[in-house]
């Protein structure tokens, strides 16, 4: 039930919504909506909350692009609160948008739309946001009785006898990077390159630190991990200076530089230790030690906990999630009118994740969760026959996109840093979801330019489904009501 109140954290994704009331019903079932491949919830709400801009729009015959600026929560505006007490710490919704239509040229594609050679031709665009690092108290909105708020993570930075910088993480990361992220901050902190790094792969409760709410999930590593990693580096480098201080009989810590694997003087750099004789001076040699140095330990600890306050129970109040990272999508597509099969012919993506420690990995995240939305427009679906008998049970019926069905992806970014950490990023492994819509909007906007009714009830358009649209439009219109207020 968790996935509701999710839901209802993010309910006015990127607009200047002013009141909000959710209602949302929980139903057991034995059949599989989503799994964790995906990112967990927010793409279903946000492409609900995308298809009523467009509606919007057509209905009162403006551009889908003009509604949303017009809507859009502004940069200036940032932190913002919403009407359900979430705050959005940065970003400049606006600007992607602009970026993401300048990369499929939108002013000449607009000229295009409608039908050309036995193809129907339509521009659609997806905004989602990625909210990251959960404050599980929003769990006390279902139960006020559970007695836990708030998040934290974990990690240890050691220096050991050989010289060897060793991290280990709270996280048990599948394939997110976040040993190479994590060696590039401690690497940063300590002076050496990220090859000097060990990261401790994987993780086992006997030999890793671990918190309350330690693990790989809800697109907190960039914030929670992170800053664990940090903390426990920062407390490194502080012991290793202050050995060196000592040792080297400089004035105080502050005078000591951690560069290229030693600890120097300021004011006279030959005055040096390598990282393997602080090592081995704490761990072998201790005696030399003067006795104000003799607590340490060269073995960090760091427990970051995210600076959350427990929500309002009785209102229902309270922000939920520390970052929200932006996703903006915009697509072209064309039809084949005779079979329904859909081609995207351009494709941009623009995201925000505030800094990004490595733009590789980032980039890499960008494509995966644009293939899963691909996915989940166009091919895949978990079909049922009346049954209940699952009929897409391999990956011959359930079809995951590859290579082939990938269109060159267009990707740019802009960096608003995040106000709420001091490394100022933001989780970015769920934002799929603006795939979904941009997809669905465009094949809507295909249909409409032609002139033809569209009802758009459906995230999901198989080829015999834009078929049935094509062939029969008032069908799917007859399934979308909308009601003026």
């Amino acid at each position: 039930p968790l996935g509701g109140v999710i839901w209802a954290q993010v309910s006015p994704g990127l607009y200047r919504w002013k009141n909000i009331r959710v209602e949302f019903t929980q139903v057991m079932t034995n059949k599989a909506p989503v799994s964790p491949n995906r990112g967990y919830s927010r793409m279903q709400h946000l492409w609900l909350t995308e298809r009523i801009i467009d509606i919007v729009a057509h209905e009162l015959g403006l551009d889908p692009v003009e509604v949303r600026k017009r809507n859009y929560i502004k940069a200036e505006e940032m932190p913002y609160t919403t009407p359900n007490g979430c705050v959005y710490d940065s970003g400049d919704y606006a600007r992607c948008l602009d970026i993401a239509l300048d990369l499929i040229d939108y002013e000449r594609v607009k000229e295009r739309r409608g039908r050309r050679d036995g193809k129907l031709v339509g521009i659609g665009i997806g905004s989602t946001l990625d909210s990251g690092t959960n404050n599980f108290g929003q769990s006390t909105l279902l139960n006020p009785e559970l007695q836990f708020s708030g998040n934290n993570e974990v990690a240890t930075v050691k220096l050991d006898i050989f010289g060897e910088i060793v991290v280990t993480l709270g996280t048990a990361p599948q394939g997110q990077g976040h040993e190479t992220t994590a060696a590039q901050v401690v690497a940063d902190i300590l002076g050496v390159t990220p090859d000097d790094v060990n990261v401790r792969r994987g993780h086992d409760s006997y030999w890793n630190s671990h918190a309350g709410f330690s693990g790989t999930y809800a697109s907190q590593f960039a914030v929670t991990g992170l800053m664990a990693v940090k903390g426990a580096a920062d407390k490194l480098a502080w012991e290793i200076r202050r050995v060196a201080a000592a040792v080297l009989e400089a004035e105080s810590p502050d005078d000591i530089l951690l560069e290229g694997g030693f600890a120097k003087r300021k004011d006279n750099p030959e005055a040096a230790l390598p990282f393997m004789a602080v090592g081995a001076i704490v761990n072998a040699n201790n005696a030399i030690l003067p006795l104000e140095v003799r607590d340490v330990t060269l073995n960090c600890r760091h427990v970051y906990v995210p600076p959350f306050q427990p929500p309002d129970k009785e209102r229902k109040y309270g922000n939920l999630t520390l970052t929200y990272a932006t996703q903006i999508h915009a697509c072209v597509i064309e039809i084949d009118e005779e079979t329904g099969e859909v081609e995207i012919v351009d494709y941009a993506a623009v995201d925000d994740c505030g800094v990004r420690i490595n733009p590789q990995i980032v980039e890499g995240q960008v494509h995966g969760a644009t293939a899963h939305g691909i996915g989940a427009a166009l091919h895949e679906t978990f079909a049922y026959d009346e049954d209940g008998q699952l009929l897409t049970a391999n990956f011959y019926e359930y079809h995951v996109p590859h290579a082939l069905d990938m269109p060159d992806l267009k990707t740019a970014y802009i960096e608003s840093p995040s106000p709420f950490n001091d490394l100022g990023t933001k989780g970015m492994g769920e934002g799929g979801g603006a795939a979904i819509h941009a997809i669905c909007a465009a094949i809507q906007d295909a249909l409409r330019s032609a002139g033809l009714p569209a009802g758009g009830y459906d995230s999901h358009n198989p080829p015999e489904r834009v078929w049935r649209m094509i062939r029969n439009p008032e069908e799917s219109r007859s399934l979308v009501e909308v009601i003026e207020a």
